[in-house]
């Protein structure tokens, strides 16, 4: 008997979640993307000396494509481990995201050889101005997946392979929207 009453509470809160509307965002709340944080206009406006690209503004690249902003140095051997996969990642994904990876602390040609050496073809820039306190990294690697409008879909603060089938997918997703 008291296994059956279990059964049929069960039952019935499955159905207040499936049928009920504001039920599962009641019990399983889930941020929205319209209520991300977002980056703001001054916090893209960094200059940006290419390195195996051209130089740019990070301001010129908000508004048409989701950005992969990563944060690294050759100096770090995590941010060097996750290197291919993000090159997989900008193989498969460039035509849907604009990469931008911001070598910090380190000397330019010490970053030119690491990517001939390993013919890394993402696009590399060193920042020229300040970067704002809303994207200045603590540790590294750091990467932010930003949408066209500058909110943060996703913030890792640690290695990632990024050349799995979620992170192309949550892209594919990201990029409909």
């Amino acid at each position: 008997m008291k296994k059956n009453i279990i059964y049929i509470v069960l039952l019935l809160v499955l159905g207040a979640v499936a049928f009920v509307p504001g039920v599962k965002e009641f019990i399983f709340p889930v941020a929205k993307i319209e209520e991300a944080v977002h980056i703001d206009n001054a916090d893209y406006n960094i200059e940006l000396k290419g390195i195996n690209t051209t130089s740019t503004n990070l301001k010129n690249l908000k508004g048409k494509k989701m950005v992969f902003l990563n944060f690294w140095g050759t100096w770090c051997k995590p941010c060097r481990e996750e290197w291919k996969s993000i090159q997989n990642l900008y193989d498969a994904k460039k035509d849907k995201v604009d990469f931008v990876l911001i070598a910090m602390m380190d000397k330019e040609e010490e970053v030119r050889k690491f990517l001939q050496e390993h013919q890394y073809t993402a696009p590399v820039y060193i920042a020229e101005s300040p970067i704002s306190e809303n994207l200045l990294p603590k540790v590294f690697p750091t990467t932010f997946l930003l949408d066209k409008n500058g909110r943060i879909l996703l913030k890792e603060t640690a290695s990632k392979d990024w050349n799995t089938a979620e992170s192309k997918t949550f892209i594919d997703q990201m990029a409909q929207q």
